[in-house]
């Protein structure tokens, strides 16, 4: 076993513990995933043994592929964080178990018509910057296409998800979020997940209601080299 990578684990959550504290949150309703994008199966392995349960991926062709390769490890939770392609729904519905970049009403769509045996758990993507150019649907747009994934028979809204932009201070686009995420509920009341909140940033996202962290490197240590 790594004793590193135990130690930045057991490191990271110590600092989830005392930004509940801070927040006054209960640290049991804030889920910690953990990104391991370009890192081994085998590093994956080892998470779980640490105890991690919720790992998420940006690739589908990486995810489908460590998912296939751990099948014999029960509860993982694998989530799909990365930018969704219509053309791709099909294989990331068959590997993921939530899928937090639903942008548009065409992926969903796409995700919904690709079926699979228990519903699929998904979040829309909101873009907090000015780029419209970037992956997510608008703050205004978010009633909208939350009205229309909660009429896709297969998908379950769980909530929202964004990137604090670079040139902001991430309180405030995490309390823009916060709003989005009123704006869900009031279309499906019970969509209470927020997505929000990295390595370097999720202590101000936890201050604002984030329930799912993605942390990667502070975890699982520099990406290694691709070929």
């Amino acid at each position: 076993m790594d004793t590193a990578l135990a130690d930045r684990l057991a490191a990271v959550d110590e600092r989830i513990r005392d930004a509940a504290r801070v927040a006054h949150r209960d640290v049991a309703d804030i889920t910690r995933i953990v990104v391991t994008k370009f890192h081994p199966a085998a590093l994956v392995a080892e998470l779980h043994a640490l105890g991690v349960r919720d790992v998420g991926e940006n690739r589908q062709q990486e995810l489908t592929a460590k998912r296939a390769e751990l099948a014999g490890i029960p509860d993982l939770t694998w989530h799909f964080i990365g930018q969704a392609q219509t053309n791709k729904a099909r294989a990331v519905r068959a590997a993921a178990d939530a899928v937090h970049s639903v942008d548009r009403a065409r992926i969903a769509d796409a995700l919904d018509a690709a079926d699979g045996a228990a519903p699929l758990d998904v979040l829309l993507q909101v873009n907090l910057t000015d780029d419209t150019g970037r992956g997510g649907v608008t703050p205004e747009g978010v009633e909208e296409l939350a009205a229309h994934v909660a009429g896709r028979p297969s998908l379950r809204l769980r909530g929202v998800m964004a990137v604090a932009p670079l040139d902001e201070e991430p309180a405030r686009a995490f309390e823009r979020l916060r709003a989005c995420a009123d704006a869900v509920r009031a279309v499906v009341p019970d969509a209470r997940w927020i997505s929000a909140g990295m390595t370097g940033d999720f202590p101000e996202a936890i201050a604002m209601g984030a329930t799912h962290l993605r942390i990667g490197s502070a975890i699982t240590g520099p990406r290694p080299a691709r070929d």
